[in-house]
């Protein structure tokens, strides 16, 4: 078990994923703070820098939400430590509500 201080942020309490400020390696104990709290997430998987990863269990179509804002949703179930990017998110921008029906405008 690999533990390191590994720097991530979360800027919106609505924040599902936080940002990566350091490559973090998998397997570490990644110390993450969201307002008041001091979250601990386990990285499933290698972040690259600036990369986000999920601080909590996300379903399939769900929104993601960064900054406080949804930028996508996922395209299948993303566990808590795992790297959430491209291969598991659909972007949302012009697509104002699709998330909400599943309809793309």
């Amino acid at each position: 078990m690999v533990r390191r201080k590994a720097n991530a942020v979360v800027l919106s309490e609505r924040d599902n994923v936080a940002v990566a400020l350091d490559d973090i390696e998998q397997n570490t104990l990644v110390r993450v703070r969201k307002g008041d709290q001091i979250l601990e997430v386990r990285a499933d998987e290698d972040i690259p820098f600036a990369h986000k990863f999920a601080i909590t269990n996300v379903q399939k179509g769900h929104p993601i939400y960064k900054y406080g804002e949804i930028i996508g949703k996922a395209t299948r179930a993303i566990r808590r430590g795992q790297h959430v990017h491209v291969h598991n998110v659909e972007g949302m921008r012009g697509k104002a509500n699709s998330w909400k029906t599943g309809r793309r405008r």
